[in-house]
């Protein structure tokens, strides 16, 4: 099985270590000639991550981004989703056909509101049936630092879900698996708007106690969001074990893909959403944080996608709606958290 790669920001850095620290040789696609020459003097990424150590004999590093997914049988997406689009409108309508897309993508498509396997779709005709996903609790920091962390892959073919994270699997990396792949792709983007914030409390100075229920009625809200949309693995407390001899539990929200990814963005001080939201507690505007971060925060123009998407769904979601109207409707930051205190319980 042979993996490409789309995008060599940290989070794809990572995926590039942890692949090649499992023997896997892979295709990466980098926007810029001068930094795959570094990589390949260097074995490390100039940009991201530069603490990693790459081994480069086991790199097939190009900006050639027709090349890698023509090479690979999976190819795996790390472009932030505000840029898809714009990346793979040069590309062949039937350039993924017999592929196997992996998505590591923890974001909506903000000009269609769509997820990626529904874009996906919609211009290249991939089935479900062909589309994979990776995602959980997983700063890239940590795993640059073989921190032990864990990934979820999803995916309703379950021999080759599991044939594709023994790939990943390393010892600084535990796997797991289920089939919820539009669970967890919402539950990814909907975590990022509430690390925002979780940022925008902490810029207001509220305290620790303030935070841990802020971020309990997040959770709250993220299953009742996911209920409504039509996801199935949110109960929590539910055990639904099919053989008392098997080690784990069926997934639901509260497994690590689901409350676990909440928790670490909102806490982590590795979160680039909540270090957007904290510049925005602390008074900068909206342009003023962008033009400071060197990252992509997803959870910006999710915010506004998941309140269009809920127009439809109609789930109560004031957390999420307060945030939405901060950053796109220039509402006060202090009032609309003085007015979510007392919906909070």
């Amino acid at each position: 099985m042979t993996f490409g790669i789309l995008g060599s920001g940290s989070w794809g850095t990572a995926i590039a270590k942890i692949l090649t620290d499992n023997g896997n040789t892979i295709y990466w696609w980098n926007r810029s000639e001068a930094h795959i020459k570094y990589i390949q003097e260097q074995h490390h990424n100039p940009q991201y991550l530069s603490t990693a150590f790459l081994d480069t004999k086991k790199l097939k590093l190009t900006t050639n981004l027709a090349e890698v997914i023509k090479n690979s049988d999976c190819v795996v997406m790390v472009i932030p989703s505000a840029y898809t689009d714009l990346v793979f409108h040069q590309l062949d309508r039937n350039i993924f056909v017999g592929k196997k897309i992996i998505s590591a993508i923890k974001g909506i498509l903000p000009e269609q509101n769509l997820l990626l396997n529904q874009y996906l779709k919609k211009e290249f005709n991939v089935e479900l049936s062909n589309y994979f996903t990776v995602l959980g609790p997983c700063h890239a920091e940590e795993v640059a630092a073989e921190k032990l962390s864990y990934l979820t892959f999803s995916g309703i073919d379950e021999k080759t879900t599991h044939d594709i994270s023994i790939c990943f699997k390393t010892n600084y990396l535990n796997i797991i698996q289920n089939n919820d792949i539009y669970g967890v792709q919402f539950a990814a983007v909907l975590k990022n708007i509430y690390a925002i914030g979780s940022g925008i409390a902490h810029g207001l100075n509220y305290g620790d106690n303030f935070l841990s229920v802020f971020i309990a009625n997040c959770a709250d809200e993220m299953a009742g969001f996911l209920k409504k949309a039509g996801i199935k693995n949110i109960e929590v407390g539910h055990t639904d074990i099919r053989n008392p001899a098997e080690e784990h539990r069926s997934n639901n929200y509260a497994a690590s893909v689901y409350l676990g990814d909440l928790l670490v963005t909102c806490y982590s001080l590795h979160s680039r959403n909540r270090a957007f939201g904290n510049m925005i507690g602390k008074g900068y505007s909206v342009n003023e944080v962008e033009l400071k971060m060197s990252m992509v925060a997803e959870g910006y123009n999710a915010t506004k996608c998941i309140h269009q998407i809920n127009e439809k769904i109609l789930a109560d979601m004031p957390i999420a709606d307060m945030i939405y109207q901060i950053l796109w409707n220039n509402k006060s930051v202090a009032e609309e958290f003085s007015r979510i205190e007392q919906r909070l319980v």
